[in-house]
């Protein structure tokens, strides 16, 4: 694996995937995109993790793809794969951004469950200045999460967005001051999100985005929610509650 592949690191139910192309701005290459697509196959595959976490190393989140290997390649559809990959990856994904979002990364964020910024953090896509068509799938996200009007003046208008108005329109869920005060906000809804009954918390993720896509299998939802009436940690939550302490979860 070359030495600046994206590295994925493991620690019992929390995965972290970290870009580190820093002096690029975290810019990814086509060999990256199939080494984060194997990864998230490698976070879906252990049932233990529940919090998967997008990080840049350096001042950066990330600055998208090379633009350099754009012509004869269809980025899109690269692109694509991979947004798609981490939409519908079994975890709770949180994007931990600073620094500049740019081009399809900003479809990786939309991709996440949840977005936390910086102050530093900006965002804009050059598809239309260069004469890149968007793929489907981030326009559909787009749209879908910030509003047919706020993807067309991303999109179309090329807007580049400030960090307050990355929160204002719902690209961002928490904005803080500092990359430090990211980070430990980060780790906190990490533990929130860990407190959660494993079965009902990724259930629920899987059918919102179904919904959100207007793909929602109404039986696999059926059964997910039988599946949370008859199950243990349905038990135990009421138990704790009851007993006004925090709830054991076990994912049974």
């Amino acid at each position: 694996m070359p030495t600046l592949a994206p590295e994925l690191s493991l620690d019992g139910p929390v995965a972290t995937l970290r870009l580190r192309r820093p002096r690029l701005a975290n810019r990814l290459e086509i060999d990256d995109i199939a080494v984060l697509r194997g990864q998230i196959a490698q976070v879906n595959a252990r049932p233990e993790v529940r919090v998967l976490r997008l990080r840049g190393a350096g001042k950066h989140f990330c600055a998208g793809f090379n633009i350099g290997s754009v012509p004869g390649v269809d980025a899109g559809a690269l692109f694509e794969a991979l947004a798609n990959d981490l939409e519908a990856a079994r975890p709770i994904t949180v994007a931990e951004i600073h620094g500049g979002v740019y081009g399809g990364a900003t479809d990786l964020a939309l991709a996440c469950d949840f977005r936390l910024g910086a102050r530093s953090t900006e965002m804009f896509v050059p598809a239309a200045r260069l004469g890149l068509h968007f793929y489907r799938g981030g326009l559909e996200r787009y749209v879908t999460r910030l509003g047919l009007g706020m993807a067309k003046r991303v999109l179309l208008a090329g807007e580049t967005l400030r960090s307050q108005q990355m929160l204002e329109c719902g690209f961002l869920d928490q904005l803080h001051d500092t990359p430090e005060a990211l980070a430990s906000a980060t780790d906190a809804m990490t533990e929130q999100l860990l407190a959660m009954a494993p079965l009902a918390l990724l259930g629920m993720k899987q059918h919102l985005n179904a919904i959100a896509r207007g793909t929602l299998d109404a039986a696999a939802l059926q059964a997910d929610i039988a599946r949370s009436v008859a199950s243990q940690d349905l038990a135990e939550g009421v138990r704790a509650w009851t007993e006004k302490r925090q709830p054991v979860f076990r994912a049974c």
